[in-house]
């Protein structure tokens, strides 16, 4: 379990209660796929990833990303279950899509830089500290499954 101090809990909640899921989600996974070309493979079926344009204009893209941080947002929730939280989607990814489970790391890293970007102010370095430390835990919960 991870152990989180109030002041964390503060950067994460109230800056998630801003977040634009669809916006930023969309944004997310756009960028992995641009920036780590090799993660396209687990979505052949989202059409045109022939270029960063096409990724950042291919609309299974976007809603693939709102439902990736509609789920990150459960961590959000269950800050003390992230475990519990993502038990299922760590075995989904696992036994029958077989995800890398590197890919949540990376996603994790890229969701980092959508909310600096997003929340220039409010993004500062204590902040990012706690959101590293969330999307660690997250990307650790997700690949349970591969052990």
């Amino acid at each position: 379990m991870v152990h989180w101090t109030a002041e964390e809990k503060q950067f994460i909640t109230g800056l998630w209660g801003k977040v634009n899921v669809e916006e930023c989600g969309g944004e997310a996974l756009a960028r992995l796929l641009i920036v780590y070309p090799w993660t396209q493979r687990f979505f052949s079926t989202f059409g045109n990833l022939s270029n960063a344009e096409a990724i950042l204009h291919n609309p299974h893209v976007r809603a693939h990303g709102k439902k990736v941080l509609t789920s990150f947002g459960e961590a959000v929730k269950n800050l003390d279950h992230i475990k519990q939280t993502f038990a299922t989607l760590s075995k989904l990814h696992c036994e029958k899509l077989h995800v890398d489970p590197e890919n949540f790391k990376l996603l994790g890293n890229v969701l980092i830089i959508v909310m600096a970007s997003h929340f220039t102010k409010e993004f500062t370095p204590a902040c990012q500290a706690a959101w590293q430390k969330l999307v660690s835990a997250v990307a650790h919960a997700l690949a349970l499954g591969y052990h």
